[in-house]
């Protein structure tokens, strides 16, 4: 039996390159083929950096969705089910918005993959495929091993990416993290981690832990991280303000080899950080605080900020830039807030009658960059001014300021890094900018099961 698994793009313009930073390495692919028989012969395919050839023989396909690329995955979908050919979504998206993907797939996972991704594989060799598979529990991760051979070939960007823990348990009004996992975590063993590492080690010194929040559970990041100290390697991670409250949870991590950390700030307003449910991001101090103890430890920030909630004015912005600027962060995003369906944020939304699609995933009048929902600030001007914000930021006179900060540049190592990335987010300050979701040579109308 041979099962094609297809991670799409989020959406394409005819004859234009896909944007370089997009291009990491999707682990849901490898840890599906982790999970699969190895009687099965994989093919895997990469939307954002190769065609699909639809007429390759095949018995099944499994595509990986999340909300930004479902227009995509819808057509991709389409292609193969003119075929004949059986599709299982799985994902983010499925398990937020189960019936909408049930239209466009033979079958849907709804939910995590370790116990359900073995029995639809069994359940599709024994002509019993059905409908919709949905966890009732969040299952045991802790030898789950993904499988990296499907990359090979692949020109992704030079870090490896390892799972440590799945979930987090804060409840940040916006996040789909919380609610597909129901605000809690799971975690990896550290011995299966450990050796995932010392086999990438081979190969690359970078790695990025993907977890929602690495230090959600303390105990287990400590311990993880004094494993990780022989290892000799540099890593990056997502986590939440209040690590940088423990000094000595901050010296364990830079000991281990932490270099960077990305903290979701979102705003400066006390007000609009209510309303996000993220009002603990001020419970151990002001903001760039916590920024000088991390710069004081050697790690760098990649600091995340949100626009278009209900207390920002369009001072928001100039205040924002000119905070990350003055606390020489070494990287910043800036942008709106997306409303994904499922979440609290787009049942409020919703409620208060201000989206403007029904679908905005779906409706081809919506690209990327534009904000779905009507905002205190003109959705028009929230949108302008986060691509503002970004240029300024990446802005030849910022760089060179934002440099003279020792955790930015310390080696000759982080320097090139820095100029690097610095120099690529300015190029995608505009270039992300109303890109499409789905295909724009995409032929044809979608094809829906049952049809």
């Amino acid at each position: 039996m041979r099962i094609t698994l297809i991670y799409p793009c989020m959406g394409r313009r005819p004859g234009k390159r896909y944007v370089r930073s997009w291009q990491m390495e999707p682990l849901p692919a490898a840890h599906l083929a982790g999970l699969t028989p190895k009687d099965v012969e994989l093919r895997f395919y990469d939307d954002r950096m190769e065609a699909i050839p639809y007429d390759e023989p095949t018995d099944l396909v499994a595509i990986t969705v999340e909300t930004y690329t479902a227009r995509r995955s819808y057509q991709i979908a389409s292609e193969y089910r003119r075929r004949g050919i059986p599709v299982v979504m799985g994902g983010f998206h499925p398990t937020l918005v189960t019936d909408e993907c049930l239209e466009y797939a033979e079958a849907v996972v709804a939910g995590e993959a370790e116990e359900l991704w073995p029995r639809v594989v069994e359940d599709f060799r024994s002509g019993n495929l059905q409908r919709l598979y949905r966890t009732q529990k969040r299952p045991d991760i802790t030898h789950t091993v993904p499988d990296r051979r499907i990359f090979a070939g692949k020109d992704y960007l030079p870090f490896a990416l390892v799972e440590a823990g799945r979930g987090c348990p804060l409840k940040c009004e916006f996040c789909s993290i919380q609610t597909c996992f129901s605000a809690t975590q799971t975690h990896r063993g550290i011995p299966e981690i450990v050796e995932e590492v010392r086999q990438l080690s081979a190969k690359t010194k970078l790695f990025f832990f993907v977890d929602d929040n690495i230090i959600a559970h303390v105990e287990f990041a400590r311990e993880l991280f004094r494993a990780l100290i022989p290892l000799g390697i540099k890593w990056v991670a997502q986590a939440s303000v209040n690590m940088t409250a423990d000094e000595e949870l901050l010296s364990l991590m830079r000991r281990s080899g932490c270099i960077g950390v990305l903290i979701g700030f979102e705003s400066l307003d006390p007000q609009n950080l209510a309303r996000m449910n993220k009002g603990f991001n001020t419970r151990f101090g002001e903001a760039d605080e916590a920024i000088a103890r991390l710069h004081k430890h050697g790690m760098v920030l990649y600091a995340t900020f949100v626009f278009g909630y209900d207390h920002d004015t369009p001072d928001s912005f100039r205040r924002t830039i000119d905070f990350c600027i003055r606390n020489r962060i070494f990287m910043v995003a800036f942008n709106h807030c997306t409303p994904f369906p499922g979440t609290p944020l787009y049942a409020r939304l919703q409620q208060e009658g201000r989206l403007l699609y029904d679908k905005w995933w779906l409706d081809p009048r919506y690209k990327y960059g534009q904000v779905p929902y009507r905002t205190p600030v003109p959705p028009e001007q929230v949108q302008a001014e986060c691509v503002k914000a970004r240029k300024k930021f990446y802005g030849p006179l910022s760089v060179l300021y934002r440099m003279r900060n020792r955790a930015n540049v310390p080696d000759l190592f982080m320097l090139r890094n820095y100029l690097f990335i610095n120099a690529l987010l300015r190029i995608e300050a505009t270039q992300r900018e109303n890109y499409p979701l789905g295909d724009l040579g995409f032929k044809g109308e979608l094809v829906k099961v049952g049809r």
